[in-house]
């Protein structure tokens, strides 16, 4: 059984349908991609996943609870985290300061030791950085810096929302094989990704999200050889 699962899904904002029946599944332990174009639906699918926007239909199953309609809090407490686009750090605050604040939920408080050397061991340079103001960081260490984050809540699934925006391809190689870190520690993680060759190569599964629906899934690999997904959103 799947770890978490969506059916037919459906939100949007005000009178905007963004989400049409989607559906998706996380098996546990491993990273699934989520892509498609602009305007495809992904950051609402996620918002929505996260509680951050209300659904308007279907179901979301978590190790065998519904919890649909539970509140953003509710479900971190469960053990979901997100890592938004944009990062929305505390950019006043330090390195330490914007540690302690993923660590705050229910989940992360107890493992703060644990998890903050880890943090350091994945992501050495923020240890480097650690009492250095967020704000003042170049792009890709608050990118790092908005992962570690999440890493701090002591998430059962890990989601992210466009790791790779606005990063330089060294800086994007580098986030990727952080991902590959954390699989290989047997988290549970959701990609969404503007850079399809990357997402699925580092990815185990895939779905293909369009105009608020899910129309292709399978093999990660298989996938990236799909024509077309090929075609579509790899530029072949």
């Amino acid at each position: 059984m799947a770890l978490l699962e969506i059916n037919d899904l459906s939100s949007g904002y005000g009178e905007l349908q963004i989400l049409w029946g989607a559906g998706l599944r996380l098996e546990s332990g491993k990273l699934t991609a989520l892509v498609g174009s602009n305007g495809a639906g992904k950051t609402t699918l996620l918002r929505t996943l996260m509680g951050l926007v209300r659904p308007w239909g279907g179901a979301i199953s978590f190790d065998g609870q519904t919890i649909t309609s539970l509140s953003a809090h509710a479900k971190a407490d469960l053990g979901l985290a997100l890592v938004p686009e944009g990062r929305q750090l505390f950019t006043d605050m330090t390195v330490y300061e914007n540690l302690e604040l993923g660590a705050a939920a229910q989940r992360g408080r107890p493992h703060f030791k644990r998890n903050i050397e880890r943090v350091f061991e994945i992501l050495p340079r923020l240890k480097e950085r650690v009492n250095q103001k967020a704000g003042t960081m170049s792009g890709g260490e608050q990118q790092m810096l908005a992962v570690a984050r999440g890493i701090m809540a002591e998430p059962r699934i890990l989601m992210f929302d466009e790791l790779s925006l606005g990063l330089s391809p060294i800086l994007t190689l580098s986030l990727f094989e952080t991902l590959r870190k954390l699989k290989s520690e047997g988290l549970t993680m959701l990609l969404v990704e503007q850079n399809v060759h990357m997402a699925l190569a580092v990815s185990d599964y895939a779905f293909v999200l369009s105009e608020g629906r899910v129309t292709i899934e399978g093999e990660a690999r298989a996938l990236a050889q799909n024509p077309e997904v090929r075609k579509a959103y790899l530029g072949i």
